[in-house]
């Protein structure tokens, strides 16, 4: 029920992120206990009031998942480049710069004081002093940050696209460099959106960092035995990361909702839920 909750209140906000990997379920019906499943985790925005991470178990990666998930969310959406979300209707899509400075970090020669290393380092320095400007601007108001970042991040911007086009034409079609580009040129638009309000964030690093946990942890239990595990693992980490992006203990959180709700009549007083979400003053007293 308190997952519930959150997951409506998620959707009532305006500024949500995105990310999703790879988990391998066993007895899933009409499947191999080889085939990859999926994890997705569902965050609130950087600036939000209330910090919610919320994980759901899929058995694949179609763009219905987040499609149904998100049903009712209308806003700016922070994802990679991956082409599921854009199933997701009435939002708009904000797409990470930390990824497209990776293609350029891919692009780079082993030997990076080489000619060959030029370019691709010349993408990378664009992505660095956009990061560089927005950690500037992380302690003023949205309407201040929206403001400088058009006075001082769409001129690296436009120079960053001027750039991109004059050497298109004479990098080589399948190299590392070219899907660097490639990836830029096909995202501009999306890559560029961040700028429409001061709420939104250059990077999708708030949804990794939500998600590693998670990937940290499959490296030790490997697997979840059934699909009914997957869905309670996914349950487990909402509950955690929420507690931990609400600034408490998770260990104590958990014993405080499984000590306490049982004996809350909330099938009746629905109400009474609110009392036990992450950021309610009495879990903040107890639970940190």
């Amino acid at each position: 029920p308190v997952l519930e909750l959150m997951h409506k209140k998620l959707l009532q906000e305006k500024y949500l992120h995105a990310d999703e990997t790879t988990v391998q379920v066993m007895n899933e019906d009409g499947r191999k206990n080889t085939s990859d499943s999926y994890m997705w985790v569902y965050s609130t925005g950087k600036h939000c009031k209330y910090p919610i991470r919320i994980f759901e178990y899929q058995p694949g990666r179609s763009g219905k998942y987040p499609q149904e998930f998100l049903k009712g969310f209308k806003g700016y959406l922070h994802t990679d480049a991956y082409s599921g979300y854009k199933k997701v209707p009435e939002i708009t899509r904000c797409l990470c710069w930390t990824h497209l400075r990776r293609y350029f970090v891919d692009a780079l020669p082993r030997d990076i004081r080489s000619p060959e290393a030029t370019l691709p380092s010349q993408g990378i320095t664009f992505c660095n002093k956009l990061f560089e400007i927005e950690r500037t601007l992380e302690n003023i108001s949205s309407e201040e940050r929206k403001s400088e970042r058009l006075k001082q991040e769409k001129p690296v911007l436009e120079a960053f696209w001027s750039w991109i086009n004059s050497i298109k034409g004479s990098v080589l079609p399948k190299s590392k460099l070219s899907e660097a580009i490639n990836y830029a040129l096909n995202q501009k638009e999306e890559l560029q959106n961040y700028l429409e309000d001061g709420n939104c964030s250059i990077s999708n690093n708030l949804s990794e960092n939500s998600i590693r946990p998670f990937t940290i942890g499959r490296k030790n239990w490997l697997f979840s035995g059934s699909p009914k595990g997957a869905g309670a693992s996914a349950a487990v980490y909402s509950m955690i990361e929420s507690a931990k992006a609400n600034g408490l203990n998770p260990y104590k959180y958990l014993y405080y909702i499984f000590s306490e709700l049982p004996g809350v009549q909330f099938g009746q007083h629905p109400e009474f839920l609110e009392d036990y979400l992450p950021w309610c003053p009495e879990v903040q007293d107890r639970c940190k």
